[in-house]
């Protein structure tokens, strides 16, 4: 019986590219037999209609003569595999297999892209603030303190999570190693993807007691003073990065902090302020 493929991921024949997509990603979340309620041969059949309708030349030979447009226009040449899978797109000129779109569905299903590589380090959020300081301030240059309330490394127990004097264990769930790897089934075959271990955050090992303060986060949100120096000469609207000083995160980089720096308009400047412009002017500056 032939197969109704815009009716299968539910759109319609004139369907954008991107709504085809979108329809795919939704129902191969939906049907994927990894899942608790998946299901393989719905999982086999919105790929198939996806394979067809996100190519140009396929759709349309699929609009002429239906799903059994292989038969008609001999698109058969490209061969099938695991399960299926055309891999037409795969020949010297199919350039319309976009990897780009197959990566993006790695990604949704695994939390990663292709391949097998190392977990990406975890890392704090970058903040921002604002100062405002005086013209004298800017022409001379000043050192400022700046109160940020931000999530910052815990100093009880120094950012590992438990509770001082106590002894850490070895992670059980990565024996140690701080990652683990899944192996897990798709219509591609077996994927392998290493992630950080969700239980030690990638330190492999892990507090026999934790931390009373932070209950064992290594971090938490509390006010922080910031030294914060602003060079001379320094114009309103420019940002001063000050590495390390964002947000923690245990087991991981921490953010930077970015101040924007306004500059209140001048009033009566004072003696020092006068007598560096004075010299600047001398100078040719």
């Amino acid at each position: 019986m032939a197969k109704d493929y815009y009716n299968l991921l539910g759109v319609g024949k004139n369907a954008s590219k991107e709504d085809i997509k979108l329809a795919f990603r939704k129902l191969a979340h939906k049907y994927h037999p990894d899942k608790k309620d998946g299901d393989e041969a719905k999982f086999k059949e919105v790929n198939e209609a996806y394979q067809t309708l996100s190519d140009d030349k396929k759709r349309a030979q699929y609009d002429q003569f239906g799903s059994g447009y292989q038969n008609y226009a001999g698109a058969q040449q490209g061969g099938q595999g695991f399960g299926g899978f055309d891999y037409s797109g795969f020949q010297n000129g199919g350039a319309e297999f976009d990897f780009g779109n197959l990566n993006d569905i790695f990604s949704d299903f695994f939390g990663g892209g292709m391949g097998g590589g190392r977990p990406q380090a975890r890392q704090g959020r970058d903040i921002s603030t604002e100062m405002t300081i005086t013209f004298t301030e800017a022409l001379l240059g000043v050192e400022k303190r700046i109160s940020i309330n931000k999530v910052s490394n815990c100093d009880t127990c120094k950012s590992t999570g438990a509770k001082p004097g106590t002894k850490m264990n070895t992670c059980k769930k990565c024996n140690g190693q701080g990652q683990v790897r899944e192996i897990k089934k798709s219509f591609l075959g077996s994927i392998s993807s290493v992630r950080l271990c969700d239980e030690c955050l990638g330190e492999g090992k892990i507090p026999e007691e934790k931390c009373e303060t932070c209950k064992g986060a290594g971090v938490l949100k509390k006010d922080e003073e910031i030294k914060v120096i602003i060079p001379s000469g320094i114009l309103s609207g420019e940002t001063i990065r000050i590495n390390a000083m964002g947000e923690a995160v245990k087991n991981g980089k921490t953010g930077d902090l970015y101040i924007n720096i306004k500059i209140k308009k001048p009033g009566k400047l004072s003696k020092k302020a006068i007598e560096l412009i004075e010299k600047l002017k001398e100078e040719g500056v």
